[in-house]
């Protein structure tokens, strides 16, 4: 981290505006607050909340209001990198204008083109952001690598155009995340939203955070899903049905020699996971009871329902 972080410092002469990009289901959560101090706060900022298509359209400007309230974020913006005509896409050139045009540019006053600097935690989708606004304005395709992993972007990257009038470049960076998180539960929605790398965590007590959130929120969409009859808080039994669900079994050796087949609960719970990435059991705001609203978790489980 320390030394994406100073790659990212000596780069900031020659930046006029920074984006931080953040996964718009853990809004309070995992945020690096050392972007605040060493990085946003030098410069204009925008905070991105993208995948906001996973997420609950009615709470999100509860989040904004937070935000603006408790930290003093003016800029908060959310996209869904896989819509190009996502209003809040459209929005983001005409804003990263504007603020650099009000802005005191100081050492950069006499540029007639704009450096934009995009940093985040792993995989929020900053090389999505790129990507989608090359493609956009510049009708470039494929110009940043992409995965659905933490960790693809691994160096600070040379410039890119995403806009020719005005001239706007804009430079990726390696995810960077707070040495060591808040406390566990923090860790285990970062991994849920595939922030921390699953091995690290586990998948399997990934996916028993993952029950434990839904069943508190009174979403119980991954009954069906994972082939149970009820909800359940047990994640052995979820896995096992789960398992006979989608066949996925696994051969195992006994002491004596004798193969068997039993149930590949570690692959169910990638299964799983991804479900849940992927918006296949419903909306959700991790951070749900985060936000400072009395009324927001009954609006949260009304809109599960």
């Amino acid at each position: 981290m320390n030394k994406g972080l100073k790659q990212m410092q000596r780069k900031l002469k020659s930046v006029d505006c920074v984006i931080e990009v953040h996964d718009a289901r853990i809004p309070f959560s995992g945020r690096n607050p050392i972007f605040t101090s060493t990085i946003t706060g030098a410069k204009p900022h925008i905070l991105v909340f993208n995948k906001k298509d996973l997420t609950i359209p009615k709470l999100l400007p509860k989040v904004k209001d937070q935000l603006r309230e408790e930290e003093g974020i003016q800029n908060v913006v959310f996209t869904n990198c896989k819509d190009q005509s996502c209003r809040g896409l459209k929005s983001l050139r005409p804003l990263i204008v504007d603020l650099i045009k009000n802005s005191n540019r100081y050492n950069r006053s006499e540029e007639i083109d704009y450096n934009v600097m995009i940093i985040g935690v792993p995989n929020v989708g900053k090389s999505s952001l790129i990507n989608m606004l090359r493609s956009t304005y510049m009708h470039v395709r494929h110009a940043l690598p992409v995965g659905a992993v933490a960790g693809v972007t691994r160096s600070l990257m040379t410039k890119m155009k995403i806009n020719n009038n005005p001239k706007i470049f804009m430079f990726d960076t390696p995810g960077i995340l707070e040495p060591s998180v808040k406390d566990v539960e923090m860790g285990l929605k970062l991994a849920l939203c595939a922030s921390l790398q699953d091995h690290l965590v586990g998948e399997e007590a990934i996916a028993d955070y993952l029950l434990y959130w839904l069943n508190s929120h009174n979403n119980f969409k991954y009954v069906d899903y994972m082939g149970l009859l009820e909800p359940s808080d047990d994640i052995h039994k979820v896995l096992i049905s789960g398992a006979v669900k989608f066949n996925r079994v696994r051969t195992t050796r006994d002491f004596d020699g004798r193969t068997r087949t039993v149930p590949d609960v570690l692959e169910v719970a990638r299964v799983m996971i991804k479900a849940f990435r992927t918006g296949e059991l419903g909306k959700t705001l991790l951070d749900v009871d985060m936000l400072s609203h009395r009324e927001t978790k009954r609006e949260d489980e009304k809109a599960l329902s």
